[in-house]
This record gives structure tokens, C-alpha cells and sequence, in this order.
């Protein structure tokens, strides 16, 4: 049987299969009153599908660990008792699935108060809007020509950040998810910390790489404190800005260098794989992409710095799929887009494949 359909252990925690879901955003919990932030039907009926289809582990959408986190006013909160509750009956399924339930922990930082992606093409919305509010970020930076500046953090509201994080993630835990991911990636806060495109700082968190890093590992490192020691951490990383490395861009961004040394000090505090993407810092970075792109930076971080990683990025064919496990590239494979169109990607794939993954009882003669 090919290994893309074998178990993989992490900690103590079995994961059925290579074959996982990455964390897509819906854009469809509501966005004001008692249920901001709260799973809906449309998120249970989502995950749920993706289960039945045999995938071995699910990362929900990047849910905030607080309103001001959200990348829009209609993302997925972990900052209530209310959230926890409606993300348990989520959980519990995926459970009766044999399907591992993760979530990724998040903070926009200065991409945050935005459109749906289907409303004005996902345009910031301003503070004195409805919905909006005022963005934050490492510096007093833009996203783009158009965005909100946003307010410049300070050592204060940092440690309130790393505080919010690791109160997400004990959350997380009392609401049935198994594995954590923090998302380090996509132009996000923690990303726009560590890429000297957006950190401007000269204080201890910014400057040199200890000092861009610092945020990150200790959002780590809080994180880990309130995680059990039996169950993975993973951190989501844009391995590369497309800035630095393209030689027809004088900008200085984040590199896959840098990855391979980052990754070295998350092992060193507990993260157990590193989901690696790209890009997300610059809207007009040149991005060379393909099927497969992303790919050669988890399988460099992978073979220099012996992390466990997930590749990402265009992957779409079981053969492919196959070719990246057994190669030794990646330990994992997460689907994004490919999994919108089709949820029972991974059936078909062990049927092309000759692989076993779950099917439930009430499919059996399908």
C-alpha cells in the first residue's frame, strides 16, 4: 500500500492517514451578536463532508483568538465560551469519522477587517465603517497602496496578544481539537513580525532575526505551555516572501534561509511539523507557481533542518500526492482548493491508488 495512506504518529496522537485538509476561510459565521465568531451549520455540513471522504486530519479555517484577529468580521473566533461550545458538536463528529480535528490559531494583524473575498474583491474595510475596525501590526506599514495603516503595537499589547493565543488554545483543547496549529504564515501578524518587509521595528522585536522571531517563539512557547505534552503543535510558515530570493526585486523580505534556521528553534520549543506555504506579505511579489511549487521548501526544511513537514500548493493529482510522500519530500500532503471541488478526493485517490482510507458504514455499498 502506498505510505500516502499509512498512519502517522505524532506525539502520542495517531493520524490515519498522509492525506489532510489545509485551513480554507468561509467567511460565514456571523459577525455581530451572541454567536460572533461561532461555527454555523454551513462550517458543520463543510467539515463534516470532508470527514466522510476519508481525510485523515482537518485544520479548520484560521480562527482569531480575538474579534480584533479576525481576518473579516465574518471568520471564526476562539475567544468565548460560546465559540467552544458550537466548535464541540464540529469535533465530536469528526471524531465518529476516525478524522483528527485541528485548528489553526490566528491573528491578522494588519490584513484584519476585511470583505468577504466575494465582495469587493476582499477590500479592507475602513475603522469608521460598518463592521470595521482599526488593523495592527509590528509597524505603522500598509499592506498595499489602498490598505489601512495600521496601529503600531507596543510591548504591552504584544504580551496581551501572546496572552490571547495561549487562551485560544486552552479553549481549543476544551472544545475537542487534537492538534494546534499557529499560523505563522500569509502576511499575517506573526508573518509580519518576522519578514523585514513589514517589522520596522528597533526595539527588541524587530531588527535583527533574533528580534523579528521573538513574537513568534513566544507565541510558541505559550501555546505549548497550555497544550498537553501528549498531543502536536504545528506552526503554518510562508517559507519565502518571493522578495529577496527574485533577483528583479530589490526588496528585503523573508527567505527560505531563514525558515530553515526558524525551524530549528520552533523543534527546539515543542512544534512537532511545520506546514509549509508561501508568500502573503507583498500583494505584488512575484510568485513562480506550478503544480507542486511550494513544495522544494518543505522538502528543504525537511532534509537541513529534520523537521517533520506538510507540503502545500497546487497539489492535485493521487499520483502526485503518492510521489511526494514516498520520495521522502514531506511526511504529509494538505489539500486546499481541490478539496472545495471535491471532498471525496481521498477515496478516489485509494481506489486509484489501491490504499484504504475510512469510509463510513452507511457508504459501504457505494
Amino acid at each position: 500500500m502506498s505510505t500516502l495512506f499509512t498512519p502517522h504518529t505524532v506525539r502520542s496522537l495517531t493520524i490515519p492517514n498522509r492525506i489532510w485538509m489545509a485551513a480554507m476561510c468561509q467567511y460565514s459565521a456571523a459577525p455581530e451578536g451572541e454567536t460572533v465568531g461561532a461555527p454555523t451549520d454551513w462550517h458543520f455540513a463543510h467539515l463534516a463532508a470532508r470527514a466522510t471522504g476519508g481525510i485523515g486530519l482537518i485544520i479548520t479555517e484560521a480562527t482569531a483568538v480575538s474579534p480584533e484577529g479576525r481576518i473579516s468580521p465574518y471568520d471564526l473566533g476562539i475567544w468565548n465560551d460560546t465559540q467552544v461550545d458550537a466548535f464541540r458538536r464540529i469535533t465530536a463528529f469528526l471524531k465518529t469519522q476516525g478524522t483528527v480535528p485541528g485548528i489553526q490559531l490566528a491573528h491578522a494583524g494588519r490584513k484584519a477587517s476585511t470583505e468577504r473575498t466575494w465582495v469587493d474583491r476582499g477590500r479592507q474595510i475602513g475603522p469608521d465603517e460598518p463592521y470595521g475596525w482599526q488593523p495592527v501590526g509590528p509597524s505603522a506599514v500598509p499592506f498595499s497602496e489602498s490598505s489601512t495603516t495600521p496601529d503600531e503595537l507596543d510591548e504591552g499589547q504584544i504580551a496581551e496578544i501572546v496572552r490571547q493565543f495561549a487562551d485560544g488554545a486552552r479553549r481549543a483543547l476544551a472544545a475537542g481539537f487534537e492538534v494546534a496549529e499557529i499560523h505563522g504564515a500569509h502576511g499575517y501578524l506573526i508573518h509580519q513580525f518576522l519578514s523585514p518587509h513589514s517589522n520596522r521595528r528597533t526595539d527588541r522585536y524587530g531588527g535583527s532575526f533574533e528580534g523579528r522571531t521573538r513574537f513568534a517563539l513566544e507565541v510558541v512557547e505559550a501555546v505549548r505551555a497550555v497544550w498537553p505534552q501528549e498531543l502536536p503543535v504545528f506552526f503554518r510558515i510562508s517559507a519565502t516572501d518571493w522578495l529577496t530570493e527574485n533577483p528583479a526585486d530589490d526588496r528585503e523580505g523573508w527567505t527560505a534561509d531563514d525558515s530553515v534556521r526558524f525551524a530549528k528553534e520552533l523543534q527546539a520549543r515543542g512544534v512537532d511539523l511545520m506546514d509549509v506555504s508561501t508568500g502573503g506579505i507583498a500583494p505584488d511579489a512575484r510568485i513562480e507557481s506550478g503544480p507542486g511549487y511550494q513544495v522544494p521548501f518543505a522538502e528543504r526544511i525537511r532534509t537541513e533542518a529534520g523537521m517533520p513537514v506538510a507540503a502545500v500548493g497546487l497539489i492535485t493529482e493521487p499520483a502526485q500526492a503518492q510521489e511526494i510522500i514516498d520520495s521522502g519530500r514531506a511526511d504529509a500532503v494538505l489539500l486546499g482548493r481541490e478539496l472545495l471541488r471535491n471532498p471525496y478526493w481521498a477515496r478516489q485517490a485509494a481506489d486509484r491508488l489501491g490504499g484504504e482510507v475510512a469510509v463510513p458504514v452507511q457508504y459501504h455499498r457505494a
